[in-house]
């Protein structure tokens, strides 16, 4: 089974900790990096090969994972030369790849399980299958609805409730192959193409523990929180760090 994981952005939301080490090193708790964690989940899922997608400081994710070799899996990597999205890198990587995959951001943290995703996703026959999570979203304002200049409600700093991607995916082969390598391409194009093609993606929905370590705010609560969260994080897995 193999997995290609996105590690090339800059991590502009999580500056400072982003200026000499790219998101996915940064470290959790006191043992681990996030790619520890992802890499250690991975292998005791039953994944064998890994890409990792570079980028920024991508010489030091090559340095610090190595061919992979301390995870019990086979890594190489894929260098990319500008800004392409998400499924830019995935479409370089077309004739390296089986005919179903996961992809998966860099920065997440979570206790899914990737091995059923990719499953569900072969059973389905889906040209994609998104991870989902319910996420709350706080309005700091009160919200007015009106019509042709008066107001019909009032909520005062309402939550609203939203299902959102987690940034994990199982995908299939053929539905990259319509589209061109090199060019920028993100997840939100192919959704939305998918959907105008009447093919749409599946979801599969997850209620576990899930966080994208995207801001300040994330990864600081990511550290408070990890000596609750290890266990279920790793259970099981075969940790590099151990």
């Amino acid at each position: 089974m193999h997995a290609v994981i996105l590690a090339g952005g800059k991590g502009i939301r999580l500056r400072p900790y982003t200026t000499r080490l790219p998101k996915p090193l940064v470290p959790i708790g006191d043992e681990f990096s996030i790619l520890d964690i992802v890499l250690s989940q991975l292998a005791h899922c039953g994944f064998d090969r890994v890409t990792l997608a570079i980028g920024h400081l991508g010489e030091l994710v090559r340095s610090y994972v190595g061919d992979g070799r301390r995870w019990g899996l086979d890594i190489g990597y894929h260098q990319q030369g500008s800004a392409l999205g998400t499924m830019g890198p995935v479409l370089e990587l077309l004739d390296q790849l089986p005919e179903e995959f996961l992809v998966m951001n860099g920065d997440v943290l979570t206790d899914i399980s990737y091995l059923d995703l990719l499953h569900r996703h072969r059973e389905s026959g889906a040209p994609l299958t998104v991870a989902t999570y319910q996420r709350q979203v706080q309005v700091d304002f009160g919200v007015l609805s009106t019509e042709d200049g008066v107001v019909v409600d009032f909520v005062e700093k309402p939550k609203l409730d939203y299902r959102v991607s987690m940034g994990v995916y199982g995908l299939s082969r053929r539905t990259l192959l319509p589209y061109t390598p090199g060019l920028p391409f993100g997840f939100d194009e192919l959704v939305l193409d998918l959907l105008a093609r009447h093919t749409p993606p599946h979801e599969y929905a997850f209620s576990g523990y899930w966080l994208d370590i995207g801001r300040p705010d994330d990864y600081d609560r990511a550290n408070a929180e990890f000596d609750l969260i290890k266990e279920s994080l790793l259970k099981g897995a075969r940790c590099a760090s151990w």
